[in-house]
């Protein structure tokens, strides 16, 4: 009896969860290989209205080959503006002048907007900062690519034109994140970039069966490091199942280079035979691990700086494949 009802109560929450899926804005991409659904940035109904991540490029679903690589794994609890209500290889940047601003005053988190600085406490991703400013976001859909445009105008003396798109290759299994940012405003923008990579392949959980692998000896200290996950040459494995409790998390892992032939990052699930390689065109500032029972989430960082006037730009490539 206590197993049906946990079957009963498991299959609501499955359902809740594709409803949910299905009521926000989005949009479809495909390139004949690869499928993939995107969420799209509304301020009033879209899927994530949070502060900590940039709105664009919200995935939920991605598939390849009969093989899954993306969906929502923090199922138990959903608030729009909660920092874990997010999907896919969704990106952060550093908050720019947040040291500086004194309580009351204005700071900027590029792809969210102009927050507000409520005490004089240290900068925190889980809170939820009230938006002050959310600029303006265009978005143009196509068959096999979404760009998004956040344009930015603000008093503070911070203003950007952001644009990311997410195409998908022709006749390839491959994803590529298209990014530039042009300096509108009269301040310099200094800032840090990650990509979480909340990848879920085919819903394995962070258990043995997944591997991270890296083209350096990858070494690596912190919570869950030598117990539940071990660095060992060039690979990031697990000992034992992440379970409800357990905390893994590095960081800063050790080993890569200052050239962006290191930024190479392979995750890999045995038991299905199915994988994702990161590369990158910039080079690596810091790589922080972290994982919790449902996603297993290497987080490559990257350094941005662009003077007034000034535009630059970046690329991210996912290429899925199977073994």
């Amino acid at each position: 009896m206590k197993k049906t009802i946990t079957s009963i109560l498991a299959l609501v929450c499955l359902c809740m969860t594709a409803y949910r899926l299905a009521e926000y804005p989005g949009t479809e991409i495909t390139n004949g290989i690869i499928q993939a659904k995107l969420y799209l940035p509304d301020a009033s109904s879209g899927y994530y209205r949070g502060t900590r991540f940039d709105w664009s490029g919200v995935v939920p679903s991605l598939e390849y080959k009969g093989h899954s690589y993306f969906g929502v794994w923090n199922a138990a609890t959903y608030d729009p503006k909660l920092h874990d209500a997010i999907t896919g290889p969704v990106e952060e940047f550093t908050p720019l002048n947040f040291d500086d601003a004194k309580t009351g005053e204005q700071f900027v988190k590029i792809g969210v907007g102009v927050l507000v600085k409520p005490d004089d406490k240290k900068y925190s991703f889980a809170t939820n900062y009230e938006v002050q400013n959310q600029g303006k976001w265009t978005v143009k859909k196509h068959k096999d690519r979404v760009e998004f445009t956040h344009e930015l105008k603000d008093k503070t003396g911070y203003a950007y034109i952001y644009t990311k798109i997410l195409r998908l290759v022709k006749d390839k299994p491959e994803l590529m994140l298209e990014h530039s940012l042009k300096n509108t405003g009269t301040k310099d923008i200094a800032t840090s970039t990650y990509n979480h990579n909340f990848f879920m392949i085919d819903k394995e959980p962070s258990n043995q069966n997944i591997r991270i692998k890296f083209p350096f000896d990858v070494a690596g200290e912190g919570k869950g490091f030598g117990t539940i996950i071990n660095a060992k040459d060039k690979t990031l494995s697990y000992a034992r199942e992440v379970v409800k409790g357990d905390q893994v998390f590095s960081s800063g892992l050790q080993g890569f280079g200052p050239t962006a032939k290191d930024y190479d990052i392979r995750i890999e699930n045995v038991k299905t035979n199915a994988g994702v390689r990161i590369t990158a065109d910039q080079p690596l500032e810091k790589l922080v691990y972290w994982a919790c029972p449902t996603t297993s989430c290497p987080e490559p960082y990257i350094k941005l700086a662009a003077k007034p006037g000034q535009e630059i730009k970046w690329n991210i490539n996912y290429e899925f494949y199977t073994f």
